[in-house]
């Protein structure tokens, strides 16, 4: 039997973030030699990542940088808490954060195309995930243009990484507010940044949706506009930023929050791992 001891198995899943058994048989079949049992891990590993493509990714995390002018947030998914929290994958989700940036890809099919080391993304992430043993997807790519970026990182557990990313663009000196308001809309997810942003058609399903409820309730006819606007005023209140109650004073509107603080709000994006 190979000569090599538990601390050599840990070695090597540390390094690659490969299951146990996984690591133990390759040191069993290089001999205990690790550079070998890397290769061995890596072949095997690419044999199946055809295997590994129909899994579900629902663990992985959120990293974002900011450019001239342009702010990139993506989020880098596996399968596993594990294989999330391993210092390989990490490093992983830099290295093609920073390729997906210098390529200035807006979505993930123009992300997964853009080069990195003699590669595209796609077959660097492909060669790293037979390493890692585990299906490893790039999820989620979105841009955001603007002067200044905040940048909010929050991770719901202290063991693992970054679960929820939010790249606020914005105009102003208040760099504090803005990245307080990025926090806010880490909680409060709205989908837009003012009313006039919201189509037509979501509006307009949002009232024949608050006009026959109203009227299921049986409200008199002669309040029934009064009832659905102030209805359609709750939704907006949901769904976009500066009508939002504010996080840290729910007293106090976002927009006025923003406006205080001489903030004009370019574009945001928010990800969440596994949404």
């Amino acid at each position: 039997m190979a000569a090599f001891s538990a601390a050599d198995v840990k070695t090597l899943r540390d390094r690659l973030g490969a299951g146990m058994l996984d690591s133990k048989n390759a040191l069993v079949e290089a001999d205990g030699d690790i550079e070998k049992a890397i290769e061995i891990l890596r072949v095997k590993g690419l044999k199946g990542v055809e295997k590994r493509s129909g899994r579900a990714t629902t663990a992985g995390l959120v990293t974002a940088k900011a450019g001239d002018g342009v702010a990139t947030l993506i989020e880098l998914a596996s399968e596993t808490d594990f294989v999330a929290k391993n210092d390989r994958f990490i490093a992983l989700a830099e290295t093609v954060l920073d390729a997906v940036a210098a390529a200035g890809a807006a979505d993930v099919e123009a992300a997964k195309a853009a080069p990195l080391e003699g590669k595209t993304v796609q077959g660097y992430i492909d060669d790293e995930a037979a390493l890692l043993g585990e299906k490893v997807e790039l999820r989620s790519v979105k841009q955001v243009t603007g002067e200044q970026f905040a940048i909010y990182l929050h991770k719901t557990s202290k063991d693992l990484p970054p679960q929820v990313g939010v790249v606020l663009g914005y105009a102003g000196n208040d760099a504090e507010t803005a990245r307080s308001v990025a926090q806010h809309i880490a909680v409060y997810d709205p989908r837009y940044t003012t009313r006039e942003e919201v189509p037509a058609d979501v509006v307009e399903h949002e009232r024949e949706i608050v006009t026959e409820t109203a009227k299921n309730e049986g409200k008199p006819e002669a309040q029934l506009a009064n009832i659905v606007n102030g209805r359609l005023t709750g939704f907006f209140k949901e769904v976009v930023l500066v009508d939002q109650p504010y996080a840290r004073d729910s007293k106090v509107a976002t927009g006025k929050v923003l406006k205080d603080a001489g903030l004009t709000v370019s574009g945001f994006a928010r990800t969440k791992v596994g949404a």
